[in-house]
This record gives C-alpha cells, structure tokens and sequence, in this order.
C-alpha cells in the first residue's frame, strides 16, 4: 500500500494563489506515482484562533472544528505544505492549524511549496521549520520556491518553469525516502 501524501492549501484569505498552486503540486505527486495524494485546505476547516481548552499534547479535544482537523491529518506520512509568505514569514492560518494539534503530526516528514514575488516564500519556509522541528516532523531540506508566482499563473492554471518540476521531483523522491524511514518510528 502506498504512503499517504496530504497536500495542505496554507492559505485562507479570498482571492488567494494557494489552491492554484496546490493542485498542480497534487496532481503532480500523483504522476510521480509514489505516494497516494490528498488534498487538504484548512480554509474547509473554519479554525479559530486556537481555542481548545487543554493543550494539544494531551489529544483531549472539546470542539468539533479541532477533532475533524486531528482526524484528516493524523491519517497522513507525510506532507508538503503550499504557503505563500506575509511580512517574511508563514501565514497566520497555517501557523495556527499546525498548533491546534500535535502528537498527529509526530514522526512524519514535511516538504515545503512557497510561493511569492522574488524570495518564492523563502523567508517564509524558513520560519515554518521551527514550528515543524517542535511538532516532531522532519521539514526536509528539498523544496520548491516559486518566484514570481503570478507570472506562471495562465487562466487560472499554474504552469510551472522546468526547475519548479525538476524542484518538486527531487522534493518528491526525498520525502518518500524520509516517509517510508520514519514510519517504524510511529508504531
């Protein structure tokens, strides 16, 4: 059975290029034919600001919102994380959903897709290791940054440049090798 890949839209705001640039990576994952890919976006979510009552290590949850959140991700090996940058770091939805529950995220490997004007969401990528490493994921060092966005963005379709594929390839092949090493560490 193949490795599950959930491919989370970090991004909630109207108008947003997240889930553009997430189906392609989605689709993508699914011809490179390693992992069996799902997309998820934490707008479908409605998450507040955090606001369970117990801390997320204790997997005690009280509100619906965070029980259907825990119950999607912890089905996951791993994941790739498509994140636009705000003020040189990670969208505060996305810092949010990654904070509303923990021991799901354990021991599981993470890519990043960022995407902006010409950083392509480095600085941000940056700021989300942290918040990784603390959630016991293994943030990869093989990403995919994506300049100038907009400017691959044709009638709605992104149309990536050959070294955003050859980007996500290498990502690809790293995180199954990450995904299928870290799998003993979760029984």
């Amino acid at each position: 059975m193949a490795l599950k890949l959930q491919v989370i839209i970090g991004s909630t705001r109207p108008g947003r290029t997240g889930p553009t640039v997430a189906k392609w990576f989605a689709d993508f994952a699914k011809q490179h034919g390693k992992f069996d890919v799902e997309l998820v976006d934490i707008a479908d979510f409605n998450l507040p600001v955090y606001d369970e009552p117990k801390h997320p290590a204790t997997g005690q949850y009280e509100h619906e919102h965070t029980k259907r959140w825990s119950a999607t991700i912890k089905t996951a090996d791993a994941y790739v994380f498509v994140h636009p940058e705000y003020n040189y770091f990670a969208p505060p939805a996305l810092v949010n959903a990654l904070n509303y529950i923990f021991s799901e995220w354990n021991y599981k490997p993470a890519g990043l897709v960022s995407y902006g004007g010409i950083s392509g969401g480095l600085r941000a990528a940056q700021s989300l290791k942290g918040i990784l490493t603390t959630l016991k994921m293994m943030p990869i060092t093989e990403g995919v940054p994506v300049p100038m966005v907009a400017s691959m963005i044709k009638d709605g379709v992104f149309q990536p440049t050959d070294p955003v594929k050859e980007g996500a390839t290498k990502m690809l092949d790293e995180l199954l090798r990450w995904a299928e090493a870290l799998k003993s560490m979760r029984k």
